[in-house]
């Protein structure tokens, strides 16, 4: 249980929004356009957009040498895994289901918590988790067969949650004593290096030049999601203890689910309706005041 702050709560509207919509954007990005490579353009403008942001915050750039090596571990968990393996499950899947099967993450978070850093969640926690658990059932209902002739981007999406769900187990206990956005910029910095190289490698003989509805779809990636959300992120990952933090984003695939259907014309059934309540009770579950005196 843990109450929000003010700002707390404004940080988590703003992402909520940001990474809801980004999801139908990112699948415009990749229709007819290579996945790591749409991923490797967006990065190598975002960074420099973030360090701008460092600038004029006047945070420090500096990680003293003792530091690297656990900032190069949470990089591999929060960022490397996810940005590969979800831009290539955007490229295989519906927007929304791929929302959806990336924001199994709290489920994953949880049982992670639960089993390898033995934390003890309570019944609100195991109920939120459970909700979002039978929630991201009620999403998948009508995708259930086509997924079955898509099993790669399914498995694909579910190794991203996965390695971050571990990646923001590992970043709430991190030891470096810098500012999120240190550490945010350098794990973006290190990932677009990793991107670039496999976009290279892998994509090369496909580059062809952005259409300017792709550009649009960068730029938004570049400026909100780079330059904004996953700082957010971090900073309420590091701030919230692990699973209010994770329960607490669960809007965000409903949000592209949603989106989706309105941009993209992805059909919404009554199991979607139901979806949504049960990721409200989620978010409830941990986010809602306890009545219990202090």
């Amino acid at each position: 249980m843990h109450a929000l702050t003010t700002r707390q709560w404004i940080v988590l509207a703003l992402l909520t929004v940001v990474w809801g919509f980004n999801w139908p954007v990112m699948k415009v990005g990749v229709t007819g356009f290579p996945p790591l490579t749409y991923r490797m353009i967006c990065l190598l403008i975002g960074t420099p957009v973030l360090g701008l942001v460092l600038l004029f915050l006047k945070v420090p750039f500096k990680v003293p040498r003792q530091y690297w090596k656990e900032l190069l571990i949470l990089s591999v968990f929060n960022m490397f895994f996810w940005h590969i393996l979800i831009i290539l499950a955007v490229s295989l899947l519906s927007s929304g289901r791929s929302a959806i099967l990336g924001y199994t993450m709290p489920i994953f978070s949880a049982l992670i918590g639960a089993i390898i850093f033995k934390t003890q969640l309570s019944k609100r926690n195991w109920t939120g988790v459970t909700a979002a658990a039978i929630g991201v059932i009620f999403l998948l209902w009508h995708e259930l067969v086509n997924f079955s002739g898509k099993p790669v981007g399914v498995l694909v999406a579910l190794g991203a949650a996965s390695t971050w769900a571990l990646g923001t187990q590992l970043l709430r206990r991190t030891s470096i004593p810098l500012p999120t956005l240190t550490l945010t910029f350098w794990m973006t910095a290190m990932t677009s290096v990793v991107i670039a190289v496999l976009a290279t490698v892998f994509e090369s003989d496909r580059w062809v030049a952005p259409t300017s509805t792709h550009w649009a779809s960068i730029i938004y990636n570049a400026v909100l999601v780079f330059g904004f959300a996953h700082a957010a992120w971090f900073y309420l990952a590091r701030s919230l203890p692990p699973v209010a933090s994770t329960l607490s984003v669960m809007m965000i695939p409903i949000l592209g689910v949603f989106s989706g259907a309105w941009a993209l014309n992805e059909q919404l059934h009554w199991q979607d309706w139901a979806a949504m309540g049960l990721m409200i009770v989620s978010i409830a579950s941990v986010l809602w005041p306890s009545d219990r005196k202090t």
